[in-house]
């Protein structure tokens, strides 16, 4: 019901911000869609992290503007003899700028594009990739999800052709992209991605830096388990999250803060016999540690969704 509940908002949330430019503004918005997609109109920003190693970032809060205003970030690996590029963003026009970008960087050709899980903000953009023939990769049940779960943003997905269901190295020439199967963030279908010889790691939703994550779909004690080993096993890595400027160790650290703290109030409420209701109700103030985060409306819900995995007894708990 949660997850019901919240991509009811969402899609409530971006189909109001799209409806208001096209329906009530419709002069504007005609303006808007011809005026030529660039970084800048995206809210995106070209960031170099090591040789043949980018990202675009986006700062955009939720709800964006509009379809074509990135949510999400991306990666771009340039290899000895070809590109691999991460997370097209979530619409063709977003996917084309991000291929257009790799034009700018390099002559090679884009091989593979990677999924790092099934959210439509992370796979929308696959129509640009599929129109040019380029290998989509993605994890475990991603197209499942995508063709069921997705189809409440995205009417025809575009799923991944390639499934890794287990942890491989793609090689560009010499330089290899180890991608590993990761759990915490999207029921089975998260994957992250690390360049050795650059020592930059993209987490996908993995990791949401200053901004409040979306937990519904996967589980927190799963995903406390991820981050402390991608803490241990990366400790002076330049990381790149889902959502947010590009962080390190300590930024998975603040994230790992974040569901101990959320995992210690359910706890508390456990033990105190609240209702759902009773609960969220006493914490319902953000906490001022957390008062410049970005996804703010996602508070309540997570709320929510620790009361259902980790308040409830166990074997009425999903998600675990």
């Amino acid at each position: 019901m949660i997850q019901n509940r919240l991509r009811q908002w969402i899609v409530l949330a971006f189909g109001i911000v799209i409806g208001f430019a096209l329906v009530i503004n419709l002069p504007n918005a005609t303006v808007a869609r011809q005026a030529p997609l660039n970084l800048a109109t995206a809210s995106l920003k070209l960031e170099q992290l090591g040789t043949g190693v980018y990202s675009l970032i986006s700062d955009t809060d939720y709800p964006p503007a509009n379809e074509n205003v990135a949510i999400c970030n991306a990666g771009i690996i340039i290899g000895d003899d070809g590109v691999l590029v991460i997370d097209p963003f979530q619409s063709e026009a977003l996917g084309n700028l991000l291929l257009s970008e790799v034009q700018k960087l390099t002559d090679l050709p884009v091989k593979y594009v990677i999924n790092t899980h099934f959210h439509f903000d992370h796979t929308g953009g696959n129509k640009a990739i599929k129109a040019q023939e380029i290998i989509l990769m993605g994890r475990g049940t991603i197209r499942e999800d995508m063709l069921t779960k997705n189809l409440e943003y995205d009417p025809n997905p575009i799923p991944p052709e390639v499934i890794l269901n287990s942890d491989s190295s793609i090689w560009l020439g010499d330089r290899e992209i180890q991608l590993k199967a990761v759990e915490g963030h999207s029921g089975g279908t998260d994957m992250i991605a690390y360049i050795p010889d650059a020592d930059v790691l993209f987490t996908g939703d993995i990791l949401f830096n200053q901004r409040f994550p979306y937990i519904a779909d996967g589980s927190i004690k799963k995903w406390q388990k991820t981050l402390d080993n991608l803490i241990q096993e990366y400790p002076n890595t330049k990381i790149v999250p889902g959502h947010g400027a590009i962080g390190d160790r300590g930024t998975l650290a603040n994230l790992k803060k974040y569901l101990n703290e959320l995992e210690a109030l359910a706890l508390k409420w456990k033990a105190n016999s609240l209702s759902e209701e009773a609960a969220t109700a006493s914490a319902s103030d953000i906490p001022d540690a957390y008062q410049d985060y970005k996804f703010q409306q996602l508070y309540s819900s997570n709320l929510k969704t620790a009361y259902q995995q980790i308040t409830l007894p166990l074997e009425s708990s999903p998600g675990l």
